[in-house]
């Protein structure tokens, strides 16, 4: 049987990292668009979630995005009632943004579904090697707490 090709590259740990990225993220898309959702309105949804009140422009901030993006996601997501942009009441010239009761609702079922996801993900790997592989992903990425 012929040997894979670019085992050189197929070896190094942030090839096998993106590969095993690119599952997870289409596992996780999928499993998001079930629920009628897209991965960066799920990201959203969850900042505004864990930070509302939050100005929209520090909501794109959080997230890594740029503003025209948050804009057009934060669109999507009012026209879809899952989010309520309001003025700010500590700076009326901004926008606050706030999750409504559907979008708490759906933003629980998508918190489910992208764990089912990354459990699926992971099922090759022992509770105990899923502790550790998280605890090594955490001090690789820098992201450790």
């Amino acid at each position: 049987m012929a040997e894979a090709p670019l085992p050189a590259i197929r070896s190094l740990p942030s090839w096998l990292l993106g590969r095993a990225a690119a599952r997870g993220r289409v596992l996780v898309a999928e499993a998001l668009a079930a629920e009628g959702l897209k991965m960066w309105h799920h990201v959203v949804l969850s900042a505004v979630r864990d930070l509302a009140p939050v100005a929209q422009v520090d909501l794109g901030r959080s997230v890594s995005l740029d503003p025209k993006d948050v804009v057009g996601i934060l669109n999507d997501l009012q026209s879809a009632g899952l989010v309520d942009r309001a003025p700010d009441p500590r700076d009326r010239r901004k926008n606050a943004v706030s999750l409504t009761d559907d979008g708490a609702r759906l933003l629980v079922r998508c918190e489910q579904a992208a764990r089912r996801a990354n459990d699926e993900l992971l099922a090759p790997l022992s509770a105990a090697e899923r502790e550790q592989f998280m605890d090594l992903l955490q001090r690789i990425s820098g992201t450790q707490g």
